[in-house]
C-alpha cells in the first residue's frame, strides 16, 4: 500500500501552483501528490502540463467538494494510506504532513493542522466565526476542534473510502463534525499558514458570513437529517 498522497484542488491558481509543487518536492521523500484544476479559466492546466505535474483535469468548475472528492477518490484507487488536503494558493506548509502522519499513527482518523492547537486566536470578526463553529461542534459532537476551518487536514485509509465511495460534502467543518458524530476520531497538531501567494481569495467579508451562517445551519440542523454511514 502506498503511503501518503496530497490532494491539491486548484481554481485559477496559475501565480501560486508551482510555488506549491516546488515546496512539496522540496521535502525529501517528497510525497506523492495530485493537482485537480477545477475547470480553470486561466492557465493553471497548461501550466501543470507544461511542467509536467500529475494532474487531473476536470473539464467543468466542480467546486471544491467535486475537486477533492475527485482526489480521494484517485486515492482510494490507487491503495493510498493517507491523503492531505492541501491548497493551491500557497497557505499551507510540507513541513507538517510528516507530523501529521505521526498523529495519524496513534490511532485518529483524521488530523488536522491547527494554527491554534498552542496558541491563543486574536480577536478578530473572522476568529468570532471561528469561535462560533467551535462551539457548534462541542455541542453536538462533545469534540472540542480548535481550528475547525483550517484546510490543510489528514484523513486515513477508512475516511478515504467515505468520501470517495459514500457521501458528496466538501470537506469543510460540517463534514468533519457529521464524521465525528458517527464515530471518526479527530486529533490536531500546532502549525502555521502562510498568506496566500498571489492572485485573489474568493472568501470576500460577505461570503465569509454567509459561509458562517451556512456552517452553523448544516451543524445544528440540517446533519440531523442525514443519512447514516454504512
Amino acid at each position: 500500500m502506498k503511503d501518503i498522497l496530497v490532494i491539491i484542488p486548484a481554481f485559477n491558481e496559475e501565480k501560486n501552483i508551482a510555488g506549491v509543487i516546488e515546496r512539496l518536492n522540496e521535502k525529501q521523500p517528497a510525497p506523492d501528490y495530485v493537482i485537480v484544476n477545477d475547470g480553470s479559466t486561466d492557465h493553471t492546466a497548461a501550466l501543470c502540463r507544461k511542467n509536467r505535474y500529475h494532474l487531473i483535469d476536470l473539464p467543468v468548475n466542480l467546486g471544491l467538494a467535486g475537486a477533492f472528492q475527485t482526489g480521494m477518490r484517485y486515492a482510494w484507487e490507487n491503495g493510498y494510506r493517507y491523503a492531505v488536503q492541501f491548497d493551491g494558493d500557497g497557505q499551507h506548509r510540507a513541513e507538517y504532513i510528516m507530523p501529521m502522519r505521526e498523529k495519524m499513527d496513534e490511532g485518529y482518523d483524521i488530523v488536522i493542522a491547527s494554527r491554534f492547537e498552542e496558541e491563543r486566536k486574536p480577536a478578530s470578526f473572522r476568529m468570532l466565526g471561528s469561535n462560533m463553529i467551535e462551539l457548534a461542534i462541542l455541542m453536538t459532537t462533545g469534540v472540542k476542534i480548535k481550528d475547525p476551518t483550517s484546510g490543510m487536514r489528514m484523513y486515513n485509509r477508512k475516511t478515504i473510502e467515505e468520501f470517495a465511495t459514500r457521501i458528496n460534502f466538501p470537506p469543510e467543518p460540517d463534514t468533519i463534525s457529521w464524521l465525528v458524530k458517527r464515530g471518526a476520531k479527530v486529533a490536531e497538531i500546532q502549525a502555521k499558514m502562510d498568506l496566500r501567494a498571489g492572485g485573489k481569495s474568493y472568501l470576500t467579508p460577505l461570503k465569509a458570513v454567509k459561509y458562517m451562517v451556512q456552517v452553523l445551519t448544516s451543524i445544528l440542523f440540517i446533519q440531523n437529517f442525514r443519512g447514516k454511514v454504512t
